[in-house]
């Protein structure tokens, strides 16, 4: 059984946790054992290393980063997602310090209990554990903790903000040197934008704004899409090849969307009095990707095909339709019954010396 996209993307942002902890981990110990040898802080130091403890050790800190990762992920990013940077980092802080408390109480006295060859209620563990909070090793655990949570909280606030792959980009240099590379992409945009934000005020609309992104973000999750920019109310969405025609995947993501946001549609009259709907341009072919910026780094795609995709989705409007999709980009689709291609005609796109077939879309209900 396959994992969903939205399973494999929770997954790939919680393990990074796990592995900034580990890192850490196994940072801060080479440090202090190449510092003071043993790691020993006089008559109160607990614990020496040993293999068992550094197997032991590891576990607990991989398990603690991958703990932290998933309720980040899963659970207090949606409770603070509307608070600052500064007031989120303060109050997860707080949260993550009583747990890692709960975690040192745990399994201090396990290793102990390791280490003496003994069981855990002994008392003589927990004469080591009293000997330990009151030594300068708790000290120095206390700061190693810190120093990994608030690294951590801050990987999983830029990675939020700049978003997880472009992030992973950056630091393996993938687009560090320009690279060509064949792409799907959609541009999508809110009809009537403009009679909306009018009716609404400016505050208003930035909230429908924020709605619309939030609920047609799980239907380009579920088909692999990645958001290229927001520009306005209009969003480009992108696949590598391979990924966008695998399954009509950018097709699929279309209609997707469109069915959520129908779903949402009595939801969106009740709060501000109007339903967004929207229409869309598809196309496919190659680009030049890239690093780009002095003062603000962004990759970036450029080539011909995201000009074309976006007089595309410029002439739904032309032929009163919601989609439209090029005849280079139906040329790869993999035939599917649940969906209907119609030819509605050639255009001359500006900007391209050659006419383009053009093709609509419809669910077919099989």
């Amino acid at each position: 059984m396959s994992l969903s996209p939205q399973t494999k993307r929770t997954i790939s942002r919680i393990v990074p946790f796990g592995l900034i902890w580990l890192l850490l981990g196994w940072t801060f110990l080479f440090v202090e054992y190449a510092a003071i040898g043993q790691g020993n802080y006089g008559p109160a130091a607990a614990i020496r290393m040993s293999p068992d403890i550094f197997v032991f050790a590891s576990l607990v800190v991989l398990g603690v980063g991958l703990f932290i990762g998933a309720v980040e992920v899963v659970w207090l990013k949606k409770v603070f997602s509307n608070e600052s940077f500064s007031t989120k980092i303060i109050y997860k802080l707080l949260v993550y310090s009583l747990f890692l408390f709960t975690v040192v109480l745990v399994a201090f006295p396990i290793a102990v209990s390791i280490q003496l060859r003994t069981h855990v209620f002994d008392p003589l563990v927990w004469e080591r554990f009293y000997g330990y909070l009151t030594s300068l090793g708790n000290v120095s655990t206390s700061a190693q903790m810190a120093v990994s949570l608030f690294i951590s909280l801050f990987y999983a606030e830029i990675s939020e903000n700049i978003g997880q792959k472009i992030l992973f980009n950056f630091f393996t240099g993938k687009y560090h040197t320009p690279v060509e590379e064949k792409r799907v992409f959609m541009f999508l945009d809110m009809k009537s934008s403009t009679t909306i934000a009018e009716k609404l005020g400016h505050i208003k609309y930035f909230e429908l704004l924020k709605k619309y992104y939030d609920d047609l973000s799980d239907a380009i999750l579920r088909n692999y899409g990645e958001v290229y920019q927001y520009i306005g109310d209009e969003i480009v969405v992108s696949w590598p090849f391979e990924k966008g025609i695998e399954n009509n995947h950018c097709v699929q993501c279309f209609f997707a969307m469109k069915s959520d946001l129908d779903k949402r549609s009595g939801w969106y009259l009740s709060k501000f009095g109007i339903a967004p709907t929207f229409k869309a341009g598809l196309h496919c072919g190659k680009v030049t990707t890239g690093e780009i910026g002095a003062l603000k780094k962004e990759i970036i795609f450029t080539g011909d095909v995201l000009n074309a995709t976006s007089r595309i989705q410029g002439l739904c409007n032309t032929y009163q339709v919601d989609i439209i999709i090029s005849k280079d980009l139906v040329n790869e689709l993999r035939p599917d019954e649940k969906y209907s291609l119609q030819p509605i005609g050639t255009q001359e796109l500006r900007g391209r010396n050659e006419a383009m077939e053009i093709f609509t879309v419809s669910m077919t209900g099989k």
